[in-house]
């Protein structure tokens, strides 16, 4: 019996082998990958930020964190040290950060890498959303345009974060972002970004004439609304234009005559910078002898 137990017993260990190396493979495939998550946080809370590369298994392994904002990235956590902006503001664990009270600058990607014994790898990365409520946005929009031209309106703020999205009102009332589906606006003809606050009419019509305002909202605090400012939409001015072209050619006719009249009276004449020579006659003239009295001048 202990003679056939024995070749039970390595025919298990044979099918439990590539068990053991799939188990191995999938180990360092789960520790080569990078988790990724977004927390949204209100500024001047606090806020922890957690480290899902860590894990317990792997003993005392070596954390280092990174702040990427845009394209910069730098050291958060080296060496077993929180870097210098951070020493005071951050408090450090194994698994996670904490910061006291989140800034606006604060926003931005954190990056934990983990390297355990035997080379294990991992890496998890937060994206740190710091809610700032918009301020009051700035409404640009020109106080006159021409009939069948293009006029583009501005809706500007950029304080907000996550950024604001955008909103416009004519006379109190919203433009919403299709002209046909309101009775008040389908004699328009526009396009409107909520994201970028552009508010573009092409070509305007006289319908188009109101009191203009837009809004900022992204959900934190309350939205914030622009000043009010009046847009006119008039026809071609084309009394002013000929009015415009007469006078103009009235000043080239008073220039064209102020030449000519400088011309006759010999303002334009070239002065010459030869010698001019006066002869006068003789004062008198003795017996047998002439005196010659000519004089030359310069």
């Amino acid at each position: 019996m202990a003679g056939a137990a024995r070749p039970c017993g390595r025919g298990a260990r044979a099918r439990l082998l590539p068990l053991l190396l799939l188990g191995a493979a999938a180990v360092s495939l789960v520790g080569a990958q990078v988790t990724s998550e977004t927390k949204e946080v209100p500024e001047n809370k606090p806020a922890d930020i957690p480290c899902s590369a860590f894990h317990s298994a792997w003993g005392s392994p070596r954390i280092e964190w990174k702040f990427q904002r845009g394209s910069s990235l730098v050291l958060f956590y080296h060496e077993e040290k929180l870097t210098e902006p951070y020493q005071n503001r951050v408090q450090f664990s194994r698994t996670g950060i904490r910061f006291h009270a989140v800034t606006r600058a604060d926003s931005g990607r954190y990056i934990c890498e983990v390297v355990g014994e035997g080379s294990q790898i991992a890496k998890s990365e937060v994206n740190l959303i710091v809610q700032v409520p918009p301020s009051k946005p700035v409404a640009h929009v020109p106080t006159s345009a021409t009939i069948g031209s293009r006029a583009v309106l501005r809706c500007a703020e950029t304080e907000g974060s996550p950024p604001p999205t955008f909103r416009w009102y004519k006379n109190g009332m919203v433009v919403p972002s299709d002209p046909k589906t309101s009775l008040a606006f389908r004699n328009s003809s526009y396009t409107l970004d909520p994201a970028t606050g552009e508010l573009i009419f092409q070509p305007l019509s006289g319908a188009d004439t109101g009191d203009y305002h837009c809004e900022a909202t992204n959900n934190v605090g309350s939205p914030q609304k622009s000043d009010v400012i009046h847009m006119e939409a008039s026809e071609v001015n084309v009394g002013g234009i000929v009015a415009a072209v007469v006078v103009l050619l009235m000043v080239l006719a008073l220039v064209a005559f102020g030449i000519w009249f400088a011309y006759r009276r010999g303002f334009f004449s070239s002065n010459g910078t030869g010698k001019k020579v006066i002869y006068s006659q003789p004062s008198h003239r003795s017996e047998g002898e002439f005196k010659q009295t000519s004089s030359f001048l310069v």
